[in-house]
């Protein structure tokens, strides 16, 4: 916009009869908080009323609009070391489109915020989402009719999933895909009813009923008729043109350690056996995990295969089929990442943690309700939490979510999933502290990962004694992970242990016929726990076949220094 038709407008603005909803005065506001909920509210409210701006100014006297001037300038100001415009961008979500403008009015300093209405989902700042009635600031989730007919007003309100396509007809569902329907949906009822007397009852009905009855009462086509969501979830392949342009697809990718594509696979339509076949894909490999307290390691997948199962089918639930994209799944040796389409409808993952209820809209309402009733995802809402507890519970890195855009500017999702622990004394302290709240422990996540702490939020850990250290480098308490590393050395070097050792010797033995010391420290030194060092490992693996020795289980042939181990005779028979 050039000089004059800022001027222009600004007269327009000056010439109003009082201050708007989606123009507001200011003098010299600097705060980059208030600046940031204003955005919020301003593009909410434009959005709401149907118009193409709202309007910051800055150097007008509020009520009498009498231009004044201001000493406030947006490009020399920053928020750490962040210039003002790019922290107002990382602070709302979705990223808010606006632009600083400043102009020369009668010889005074005027700045002019401009605006644009939001798009896809309501602009939240720092998680908080604003809006303006009449002259005042308010959250808007404490309007709720409001927050309603701005959902409305996003396009919202019609869900694509819903639509009936009248061109298609049972003929174009996977007959395989309906019986999967059928089962998963029987499970449904049977869970759903208390009483298990009913529960054989229930089960005889399903299998009865006609297609075309079973697909209305699972909420997948609406009085027999075909809608897109029957398309997404139970279609056959050779049906995807009807739901054009949208590309109903999803995608693995697997890549090594160099970021490299390995291989890849499509996954097409109907996505209630895809989302299957695409789980078999990931090689889930099983780990060695030695909880504090635990006389032997443990195997556990590297993956758990609901949070797997439930992080995919969210993206098939979320996905905005409108904007074209696939979903993608990229699989690296120490995470997998999972990506769609489409704003996150919440206000923020902390928000779905702390209310533990679903938002209330959602993009593909018929979908998800679909989905429920077929058993891809738990009731709504609730997904997220089970998620993060489930990690949680298995001492593995929480799940990070990040919202950005496409570089064709569509807004992104993406999830990633960690598949290895990152620091030993975050798993501690979940050992030793199970009261934390779902809260702290994100929080303590954050910590581990790299992230800042704002003040308020290291405050709460460090009164609870769970961290260390001053900003911005805080740390998980080393007393508390020392303590409990101690009893983790005491307990694992019990002669209990030596039991689960003796056995891997002996089966390699039983395999192979021989072994030399260092086949049994390649077998045995990855196995003992983190907290012995390199030395007290070996003298381990050496008192162990000692000990073995002495039991008349293994016995050493030719010099000390290159023996052979083999097992007593007494063992072969």
């Amino acid at each position: 916009m050039d000089a004059s038709a800022l001027r222009a407008t600004l007269e327009s603005l000056l010439g109003l009869p009082r201050e708007q909803t989606v123009v507001e005065f200011k003098s010299n506001l600097s705060d980059a908080e208030r600046i940031g909920a204003y955005l919020s509210g301003l593009a909410n409210t434009a959005a709401l009323q149907g118009r193409d701006r709202a309007w910051l100014v800055w150097g007008v006297e509020d009520g009498s609009h009498r231009v004044w001037g201001t000493g406030f300038d947006p490009f020399q100001q920053k928020v750490g070391n962040q210039s003002l415009s790019m922290w107002l961008q990382v602070m709302t979500k979705p990223r808010a489109d606006f632009t600083f403008h400043e102009l020369r009015y009668e010889g005074l300093h005027v700045v002019m915020l401009e605006i644009h209405p939001a798009r896809g989902a309501p602009v939240a700042f720092q998680h908080v989402r604003y809006i303006r009635l009449d002259s005042h600031l308010v959250k808007l989730a404490e309007f709720p009719n409001h927050e309603s007919r701005l959902w409305g007003a996003l396009g919202i309100a019609e869900d694509w999933t819903g639509v009936v396509m009248p061109e298609a007809s049972l003929d174009d569902l996977d007959h395989r895909a309906i019986d999967a329907a059928r089962l998963r949906y029987t499970e449904y009822l049977v869970r759903s009813e208390p009483n298990g007397e009913r529960h054989e009852a229930i089960r005889s009905e399903v299998a009865g009923l006609e297609v075309s009855t079973l697909l209305n009462k699972a909420r997948v086509t609406k009085q027999g008729r075909v809608t897109r969501a029957a398309l997404l979830l139970l279609g056959k392949d050779e049906s995807a043109h009807l739901l054009g342009p949208a590309d109903a697809k999803m995608t693995w990718i697997l890549r090594d350690a160099f970021n490299d594509t390995v291989t890849s696979q499509p996954f097409g339509i109907p996505f209630l056996l895809a989302t299957e076949q695409l789980c078999a894909r990931i090689r889930n490999v099983t780990l060695d995990h030695m909880p504090d307290g635990s006389l032997f390691p443990t195997p556990v997948p590297q993956y758990d295969s609901w949070v797997l199962r439930e992080a995919l089918h969210n993206c098939v639930a979320h996905q905005d089929y409108v904007l074209g994209g696939k979903i993608n799944l990229v699989e690296h040796p120490d995470r997998l990442v999972f990506s769609n389409l489409g704003q996150f409808i919440p206000e923020s993952v902390a928000w779905m943690l702390e209310h533990q209820s679903p938002p209330e809209h959602y993009r593909n309402q018929w979908l998800i309700d679909a989905m429920i009733r077929l058993r891809m995802i738990d009731q709504a809402g609730s997904g997220i939490r089970r998620m993060f507890t489930t990690q949680r519970q298995r001492f593995f890195p929480l799940p990070d979510y990040e919202f950005g855009q496409t570089p064709q500017g569509f807004p992104r999702v993406e999830l990633t999933l960690q598949g290895r622990m990152l620091d030993s004394k975050f798993a501690r302290v979940l050992m030793a502290r199970a009261d934390l709240g779902l809260g702290q422990v994100l929080l303590l996540d954050r910590l581990q990962k790299g992230q800042t702490l704002s003040a308020a939020e290291a405050k709460s850990l460090r009164d609870l004694g769970l961290i260390e250290g001053r900003a911005p480098r805080y740390f998980i308490s080393a007393k508390m992970a020392d303590a409990l590393g101690q009893k983790a050395k005491y307990i694992h070097q019990r002669g209990l242990d030596d039991r689960y050792y003796q056995k891997l010797v002996l089966d390699y033995l039983q395999q192979y016929g021989q072994a030399t010391r260092t086949d049994l420290d390649a077998l045995l030194l990855r196995k003992l726990p983190d907290v012995l060092t390199e030395e007290q490992k070996a003298n381990k693996v050496k008192n162990l076949m000692q000990s073995m020795k002495r039991a008349g289980l293994i016995k050493p042939h030719g010099a000390r220094s290159a023996a052979i181990w083999r097992l007593c005779q007494s063992m072969d028979n």
